[in-house]
């Protein structure tokens, strides 16, 4: 089985308002997933540099972050990461242009885990409900449209409120919805606008939302993860 989780770390600035990576690699240990999907993972600004310096992720972490090369400076692209559980083999991966107003973008990674290969897509999509199915739309197209097929998962801040409608819509057809359940506000959370969405050939086995005291405090979002098996 394989453990899937996905994270908006908030650039790492905490209900708090302090930036402490330390304590974003505290709460994705205490998840402890073979594969992370992460969004706003690098800085609005400037060099887009990374909030998670590398030494520290190498030091005190069990993952790597994916490289997609698209600014050394960056953990991902457009703010989306991918980490990877040390030893896990990185097949392919690459970055998916997104039609947007605003950048934005998806990065896309195949793996090998413990056997196992899949395919797995981080994303953070569009405030505007409209662009959000537009770039599902390209997202779907991108996964469909390779020439080597894999179980896939796709994973994300959907910034879609509604339970089944927009998004949602043109995303599930393809790849059904775990029930996380709600993980905004970290304070008090009543949506679900964090998704994992896998493809048929695999089988959700156990999900949920992480909601420990410190994945609490350390964003505006709480982790949500799902344990996950061929069906």
């Amino acid at each position: 089985m394989i453990k899937v989780a996905s994270y908006n770390m908030h650039k790492g600035i905490g209900l708090d308002r302090l930036r402490d990576p330390r304590r974003i690699l505290d709460v994705l240990c205490e998840v402890d997933a073979d594969v992370i999907a992460l969004q706003e993972c690098d800085r609005r600004f400037g060099t887009k540099a990374r909030v998670i310096p590398q030494h520290l992720l190498e030091e005190h972490g069990a993952w790597h972050a994916v490289p997609f090369g698209r600014n050394t400076a960056s953990m991902g692209w457009h703010g989306n990461a991918i980490l990877v559980r040390k030893g896990a083999q990185v097949i392919d991966h690459e970055t998916i242009h997104l039609p947007a107003l605003e950048p934005r973008g998806a990065v896309s990674a195949d793996l090998r885990i413990g056997g196992t290969a899949i395919r797995v897509v981080g994303m953070h999509l569009d405030l505007s409900g409209l662009w959000r199915r537009r770039q599902a739309h390209a997202i779907i197209a991108h996964v469909e449209s390779s020439t080597h097929a894999l179980p896939a998962v796709l994973m994300g801040d959907l910034n879609e409120w509604t339970p089944n409608g927009g998004c949602l819509r043109d995303f599930c057809a393809h790849y059904p919805s775990a029930p996380t359940g709600p993980s905004f506000h970290a304070r008090r959370p009543v949506g679900r606008l964090d998704r994992i969405m896998a493809s048929r050939a695999l089988r959700v086995v156990e999900c949920g939302v992480h909601s420990s005291a410190t994945a609490r405090r350390a964003s505006d979002h709480l982790p949500i993860w799902a344990l996950l098996e061929p069906a």
